[in-house]
Formats: structure tokens, C-alpha cells, sequence
């Protein structure tokens, strides 16, 4: 089974293969070679909110996540755009339709994602197929599994936080130090930010364990959306 993780960038997105077989980095630049490279894999963990509210503000999947990750990690966790506002075509009108049904308008972090969100959603609303293998997960999250369940001290923007989180990566796959320095020296920092690189790398690795472990959700039984996709975080 062929594994990725996937993580947004200021290019496009980053995707990472820590497979044996098939390890790997490509920085995917259009919405074509992501979908792409979604059929080609068997298993995708990718950092984009999948499955969308209709009348609530926040996910439970978001709720959980926060209380988890707790407070110094709460402002990580975007809520995104609910489906009536996901499609509008600037943000005031998205944040309007989501005033109307909530009493609370989309923040502007959730809207700098959403074209992000728009693409991987059509695809999943195109190709059923895809929705059995691409899966929503979160790198802190994942982080934090890796830390032991506790919460890592320093936050990835600095320098302290984000060799932490390299380190943890390197102690579970003998490609994480190369990949994480030849990606740095391949692209430009307006391309790929290091923190992208260890979040797709934590992506990839989960991924890759998901094939051999269970694989868990937050919450435990998720619900559904309008459209039938589920509303959950993914993890091992």
C-alpha cells in the first residue's frame, strides 16, 4: 500500500512518501498534480478539514481537538467555512451566510484556507472513490501522539519547536533528516516553509503506520455530512 501525507504550502502543497519502496518528496503546484497523486496513493493523510457543517459554528471534531491539545495550541485549530458558505465567491458574502445561520462570521485564517478546502472537497464530491483513502488529520495532534500524548513546549514557529519536532521525526524514519534538508535547499522558503515540511512528514508517517495499526478518529463515531462525508481527525 502506497502511503502520503500532504500538507497546504504557499506553492501549492507538500507531499511526503516515508514508504520504503516508494520514499519521496514533490512539491505539487496546481490542483491537477494534487488530484493526481491523490488517485496514485492507497493512503493519504492530508492537513484539510473534509466534511462540513450545515448549521453549526464548529465541528466536534475541532471541539475535541482543542480540549486535547489544550490551550496554548487552541488558535492551530481553524473552524472552517460551514457548506452553505464554503462555494461563496469573496469573503464577505461567505461570512455573511455563515452570520445569518450561526450569528458568527468566518474568521479570516478559516478563509485563507478555503480554496484549499473548495479543491480537495470537489474532488471527493467527484471520485467516491477517493473518499475510502484521503483522510483529514492534524499535525499537532500527531506531534503530540509522537511526544508521548504530551504537549510539545515550544510552538514550530521557533527554531527550539520546530527541531523538536524533526527530532521526533528522525528517531521513527531514516529519511526525515535528508528529506527535511534537500527539501529546504530544492525550494525556496516562498515555496515551502520548514514547518510545512516536518507537518507533511508527521502526515506521511502516520500514514504509513495507519496501514498496520488501527486506525482512530476524533470523535469516536463521527458524523456525517450533508454529503456524506465524515467530520473526523484521523490518527494512529
Amino acid at each position: 500500500m502506497k502511503t502520503l501525507g500532504i500538507d497546504g504550502c504557499r506553492s501549492g502543497w507538500i507531499a511526503i512518501s516515508l514508504d520504503d519502496e516508494g520514499a519521496g518528496y514533490w512539491l505539487l503546484e496546481s490542483d491537477q498534480e494534487l488530484k493526481e497523486y491523490l488517485e496514485e496513493f492507497d493512503r493519504i493523510f492530508i492537513d484539510v478539514p473534509i466534511g462540513l457543517t450545515e448549521e453549526k459554528y464548529v465541528r466536534e471534531c475541532d471541539e475535541e481537538l482543542r480540549d486535547i491539545l489544550g490551550p496554548d495550541y487552541q488558535s492551530s485549530v481553524f473552524n472552517p467555512p460551514m457548506r452553505p458558505a464554503l462555494y461563496s465567491p469573496t469573503y464577505a458574502e461567505a461570512s455573511m451566510t455563515s452570520y445569518e445561520i450561526t450569528g458568527k462570521k468566518i474568521s479570516t485564517q478559516a478563509w485563507n484556507i478555503t480554496p484549499n478546502i473548495k479543491t480537495v472537497d470537489q474532488f471527493l464530491q467527484d471520485d467516491e472513490e477517493l473518499r475510502d483513502k484521503v483522510f483529514e488529520s492534524h499535525p499537532e495532534l500527531l506531534f503530540r501522539i509522537l511526544n508521548g500524548n504530551n504537549s510539545i513546549l515550544q510552538k514550530k514557529a521557533t527554531k527550539k519547536g520546530l527541531r523538536h519536532r524533526l527530532k521526533l521525526l528522525k528517531d521513527r524514519s531514516k529519511y526525515a533528516d535528508d528529506f527535511f534538508r534537500d527539501i529546504k535547499e530544492e525550494y525556496r522558503r516562498n515555496q515551502v516553509d520548514e514547518d510545512d515540511i516536518v507537518d507533511a512528514m508527521a502526515l506521511a508517517w502516520f500514514a504509513l503506520q495507519s496501514t498496520e495499526k488501527e486506525m482512530k478518529t476524533l470523535p469516536e463515531d463521527p458524523p456525517k455530512d450533508s454529503t456524506g462525508l465524515p467530520m473526523a481527525i484521523h490518527y494512529v
